[in-house]
């Protein structure tokens, strides 16, 4: 059996993706060393060592979507002009914009979502599992798994990808960067959709007409 300790320690020991290393270990039965080699031979342990390298350029992508009633912009990064310009990496930042405007994520990263959001869904999810009767002894671990579930379904990078729900939005950049051989980021985005944060109310003329109508 696979188990969640096994595949980040494999992480750790690689920088793969968490997919990529449950993939790898559950095609070598568990074993820890055939599955760094696993990584090694299809190229994406080696995209952990390019992680800290310096990624300055790179292009910003645009999406619009449902008849221009969803537009995204995304700011993503690698490390030269001439593999910004490529049509590999234009692919993969429109495939981000894709993302953002699909999946609507409210975080980058898991490191940004804010101490109180998540001790906020702790205690809700909590008083959740006490309402359902769980046992006390195993509520934490309970939480514990929620609260994964909530990165992944608000965190960009670690959400499901709409191209391929087995991979991670992290993972294909993981892919990307084995791929290519440069370093490869999302540093930001923006999401608009029309009339988000405008109160809707009923225009006192259009009322007004209503009512003699009905006269």
């Amino acid at each position: 059996m696979i188990t969640a300790s096994m595949v980040k320690e494999l992480r750790e020991k690689t920088g793969a993706g968490m997919m990529d290393c449950k993939k790898a270990l559950t095609a070598v039965d568990g074993d820890m060393e055939k599955a760094v080699d696993y990584l090694r031979e299809k190229g994406l342990a080696a995209a952990a060592k390019k992680a800290d390298r310096v990624a300055a350029e790179g292009a910003v992508g645009s999406y619009i979507h449902a008849g221009g009633k969803i537009g995204v912009l995304v700011e993503v990064n690698c490390e030269t002009d001439f593999v910004a310009k490529t049509e590999e990496f234009q692919d993969l930042v429109k495939d981000i914009a894709m993302q953002v405007a699909a999946a609507n994520p409210l975080y980058l990263r898991r490191e940004d979502v804010p101490a109180e959001v998540i001790e906020h869904e702790r205690e809700v999810l909590r008083q959740q599992a006490l309402n359902e009767g769980k046992p006390e002894a195993i509520v934490e671990r309970m939480i514990d798994g929620r609260i994964e579930k909530y990165y992944r379904e608000n965190c960009l990078l670690e959400q499901a990808f709409i191209k391929d729900g087995d991979k991670s939005v992290a993972d294909v950049i993981t892919e990307k960067i084995a791929k290519i051989g440069e370093n490869i980021s999302v540093r930001r985005y923006a999401r608009y959709q029309l009339g988000e944060g405008i109160e809707k109310r009923q225009d006192d003329f259009v009322s007004e007409v209503m009512a003699t109508v009905k006269q």
